[in-house]
């Protein structure tokens, strides 16, 4: 007896779902519609996460595969979907009815064009009445989609829409980790860091149709979308801050080193000047943790490409970081040595000169610290290029 092998389905339609009832129905009916229309080999995947209403008795019912995710959260819930799904594409979708699941062409015809990501852009195709939070529209998702697309240099304008595609593969590279609503964050900046071809297309928004209140919380996921967009960008947290800091920092404490600075409406003196170098201890700060975290991406396979700041390492090893930090050590030394010399003599010398000489020796010591520090976890997770 021949049996014929199983036809791998082109698209699954992934609808992560909890107590759905009211909505899940009529979203796997669009989706099989538009399937059986459109002659695409396909499935509908109910990705449920723990639903305590008839919704997995719909889905299955209706012909839907469920798939049962024990750990909660909307990304928990869309990761095993994603995992169950056996076809080449994938397209996740909200199971409220808010996206349009009879008109999913334009997603599978950049699919087919060999995309590895395509986004839908609710901006461009229209937002219905009612459908969406004028903070969400004017505030939420454009500042955060602003910051995204900033961070990462990604063609994605609506980070935070509900309904993309992309490929089993490219979902297989992104190795998707968070358990909550951030994900839709995670999916575009891991296929911008992972140098995907990425694409958007227009698509609708429609009012919400369970009639309660939604599982988002504005302000909690948006601050987990602004906190993962940060720590999946170090340049923009930590690098280009700290260079500011460690730069005006610096130069201001070497002026204000030798005494006093008119600066046209006052004088300033050494209240600045430790202002200013502690500032510049900030800085240098967080220009190492730039370096330490952007090291530990690329050997941990998180970037795909080493930094551009690995040619420096061509010039910098453990031992110019060691030289470098041990003279600013020395000079330290040398001047809190001074100041312990001339201690008997403050009143002499005054007060402001013997505060740079102590909180300048004292800034210096710290720093190369800093220095010698940085340079040996360097070295421990790996400066040496390949």
């Amino acid at each position: 007896m021949n049996v014929e092998p199983v036809q791998q389905p082109e698209l699954s339609i992934v609808l992560p779902c909890l107590n759905e009832e009211k909505t899940l129905g009529t979203c796997i009916r669009k989706a099989q519609a538009f399937l059986q229309r459109s002659g695409v080999q396909g499935e509908v995947i109910v990705a449920d996460n723990g639903s305590t209403d008839r919704s997995v008795e719909i889905a299955e019912s209706l012909g839907a595969r469920v798939t049962h995710i024990s750990e909660k959260g909307y990304g928990s819930a869309l990761r095993g979907g994603f995992a169950a799904a056996r076809g080449k594409y994938i397209l996740m979708a909200d199971s409220d009815d808010s996206y349009d699941l009879e008109n999913l062409s334009p997603f599978l015809e950049k699919l087919r064009e060999g995309y590895d990501l395509v986004m839908g852009n609710r901006f461009k195709g229209g937002i219905r009445p009612g459908a969406m939070p004028w903070h969400h529209r004017y505030i939420g998702n454009p500042v955060l989609s602003f910051i995204g697309k900033l961070f990462f240099r990604t063609p994605a304008n609506d980070f935070h829409c509900g309904i993309r595609a992309f490929t089993k593969e490219a979902v297989q590279r992104m190795n998707l980790q968070t358990t909550g609503m951030e994900l839709a964050s995670e999916i575009v900046i891991k296929a911008s860091i992972l140098g995907m071809k990425v694409c958007e297309v227009p698509t609708t928004l429609s009012p919400d149709g369970r009639g309660r209140p939604p599982h988002l919380r504005s302000f909690r996921d948006g601050w987990r979308h602004l906190r993962f967009l940060l720590l999946y960008s170090p340049a923009w947290l930590f690098l280009y801050p700290g260079l500011f800091l460690l730069t005006m920092g610096g130069l201001l404490s070497l002026l204000l080193f030798f005494g006093p600075v008119n600066i046209g409406f006052r004088y300033i003196d050494f209240h600045t000047f430790i202002a200013a170098g502690s500032l510049s201890y900030l800085g240098l700060n967080m220009v190492s943790f730039a370096v330490i975290t952007r090291v530990y991406a690329y050997y941990n396979g998180l970037l795909p490409a080493p930094p551009r700041l690995f040619v420096l390492f061509r010039y910098l090893n453990l031992e110019t970081g060691l030289l470098a930090g041990a003279v600013l050590v020395l000079s330290g030394l040398i001047l809190l040595l001074r100041a312990i010399l001339l201690s008997d003599n403050f009143a002499q010398i005054g007060f402001d000169t013997s505060v740079r000489l102590v909180f300048g020796g004292a800034l210096a010591l710290v720093s190369g610290a800093q220095v010698i520090f940085t340079s040996f976890v360097l070295s421990m997770v790996g400066m040496k290029i390949k």
